[in-house]
């Protein structure tokens, strides 16, 4: 889940210089929340980003992006495995615990 984390939290860099790691976290498990939740309504996965966006979540559109990567994870878990477990709150926790690397490796993409 961490490669996971990692790979989406580059996908969506802040939409804002401004935005906190909280805030950005935050919006990066909301879009995970929602990719489950789309899983756990049946929603086929390739109808998966436009449901989410049709859906007119409260994130900035820069978050967005990381909605493929994230679908791609999610339909690979079996939906049983969804229904116990708030992948949005994870998500969120593991993208503060590994924020400086995420934002280390965004720089270094950057330069690049």
């Amino acid at each position: 889940m961490i490669r996971i984390a990692l790979a989406a939290a580059l996908l969506a860099a802040p939409a804002y210089a401004s935005e906190t790691k909280e805030q950005s976290c935050k919006y990066q498990g909301q879009v995970m929340a929602a990719v489950q939740q789309a899983r756990l309504d049946r929603v086929k996965q390739e109808e998966v980003e436009q449901a989410v966006l049709n859906s007119e979540p409260d994130w900035p559109e820069t978050y967005s992006k990381a909605i493929p990567q994230l679908t791609n994870h999610v339909y690979a878990m079996k939906r049983r495995d969804l229904r116990d477990v708030d992948l949005g709150a994870a998500f969120e926790e593991q993208c503060l615990q590994n924020w400086d690397q995420i934002q280390a490796m965004q720089k270094q993409l950057k330069s690049n």
